[in-house]
């Protein structure tokens, strides 16, 4: 007889910390290898936990929406039957994720940092810089990374209140308002006067704006991924200077290729043909040739990046929205960007993503055009510059000027599609360039297709 230690697992290099979301199977139940027997949330995805082996689980350490260190012990399972079988402690409450969510995804600062009482794995012996307390701390979140380099401070050298010493927003401000002198301090980026009802800022002692229940109101709490939505939204408005432009683009060419086209195409790849594959073939093109919309801002330095790696946004049933990330998109032929695009809708839906699947975009796109909406202001994902925003693709009337000079009226298929762009970096003269130039490029498709 032997029992086995199911940890929290460390769902990317980055991730410090997961909350258990979800218990799939309870004390006494019967588990094959491999069989999904908890759900995690973290700071970059949701994702089923399969067992590492097959056995009865024995005890469960860690209650639901209880947020543990990575390499936390969370149950054990017994290897044979027949033994005693320990009760499930009370479920100690619900420990807050201290990070944010990065882009992505993509997408989403977060509730009151973890108690104290959090469990926390062994660490490496200090001094050689890759402990686990070393290797977290200089990991915080893309906001606290940003202030620090900003204010030329070093992360490590500082002793964090979160995880494993992980640096927060709350330690850096207490740093710069003591250490660092008042100047630097009030050179931190202003808080909101009002934020979304429920929200905390993480690492801020500044209170949410709160809003009181009504007689016969219905009052639910947040999902997992709803608050992670809201919080990195919400700093994602704060970190970028966002501005929006908008182009009507005609895709009756693109439309003609499709459909004649979309038949062979789905019966050699057995995968659906839409508009968005030429849309991303198109994007990565013009990118190329404006390198400032695939940039990224470190402090004062722009980072431009020289890969193409193409966030999805996907909406989640019943609520909720994540951000797949198409990597190296440049590689990737029509058909390439057509499976990648379906499977990572796919398995974003069902719940199977991997960490890194929603990381490391460079720029992204959204589609609320399928659900008919004709344009938006879509939110920049921290770590970019742009996102694309797609509008519903219908046929119009438009004024059509023929070879000899007359207007005539025809029908065509179009679409508005909108830029939010981070006027910290891109002009809007750089921003309607790339979209002016994106325009062309799908008008003017070849016959025959990218």
């Amino acid at each position: 007889m032997a029992r086995v230690d199911v940890v929290m697992p460390q769902m990317g290099e980055s991730i410090a910390e997961g909350t258990l979301s979800r218990w799939l199977k309870k004390v006494g139940d019967d588990v094959k290898r491999d069989e999904p027997i908890f759900e995690i949330s973290t700071d970059k995805v949701d994702a089923e936990i399969p067992s590492p082996t097959s056995g009865v689980i024995a005890e469960i350490v860690v209650g639901e929406g209880v947020t543990v260190a990575v390499q936390t012990i969370v149950a054990r399972i017994e290897t044979e039957k027949g033994v005693s079988i320990a009760p499930p402690p009370a479920p100690s409450g619900t420990a807050a994720v201290s990070s944010t969510l990065s882009a992505a995804s993509s997408t989403p600062a977060a509730a009151p940092s973890a108690p104290s009482s959090v469990l926390r794995p062994p660490s490496s012996p200090a001094g050689n810089g890759n402990s686990f307390e070393e290797r977290i701390r200089t990991r915080s979140s893309p906001l606290v990374r940003r202030m620090a380099a900003e204010h030329g401070v070093e992360i490590a050298a500082l002793s964090g209140s979160g995880v494993a010493g992980r640096v927060t927003r709350k330690d850096l401000v207490a740093y710069l308002q003591g250490g660092a002198g008042a100047s630097a301090a009030a050179a931190m980026p202003a808080m909101p006067a009002s934020l979304p009802a429920g929200l905390v800022l993480s690492g801020s002692a500044v209170p949410a704006s709160a809003a009181t229940a009504w007689p016969g109101d219905v009052v639910e709490p947040m999902s997992k991924i709803r608050r992670l939505t809201s919080e990195h939204m919400a700093m994602a408005i704060r970190v970028a200077a966002h501005v929006t432009t908008f182009f009507e683009i005609d895709l009756t060419r693109v439309a003609r290729v499709r459909a004649r086209t979309r038949a062979e195409f789905e019966a050699a790849t057995g995968q659906k043909l839409t508009f968005l594959p030429f849309i991303i073939h198109a994007v990565v093109a013009t990118l190329k040739r404006h390198p400032i919309m695939n940039a990224a801002v470190n402090g004062t330095d722009i980072i431009l990046r020289k890969r193409y790696n193409i966030g999805i946004a996907v909406a989640l049933e019943p609520t909720g929205l994540i951000v797949p990330v198409i990597k190296n998109a440049e590689d990737l032929s029509l058909s390439g960007l057509s499976k990648a695009a379906n499977d990572l809708a796919l398995r974003a839906r069902s719940k199977r993503l991997n960490p890194t699947e929603v990381q490391d975009a460079t720029f992204s796109i959204t589609n609320p055009g399928v659900f008919g909406s004709l344009m938006g202001t879509p939110i920049i994902p921290v770590g970019t510059t742009a996102i694309l925003g797609l509008g519903a693709i219908e046929k119009r009337p438009k004024v059509i000027t023929g070879r000899d000079g007359e207007d005539t009226i025809a029908i065509r298929t179009c679409a508005y599609f909108s830029c939010s762009f981070d006027h910290r970096v891109v002009d809007g003269a750089d921003a309607d360039r790339f979209m002016a130039d994106l325009r062309k490029t799908l008008e003017q498709i070849p016959e025959n297709g990218f």
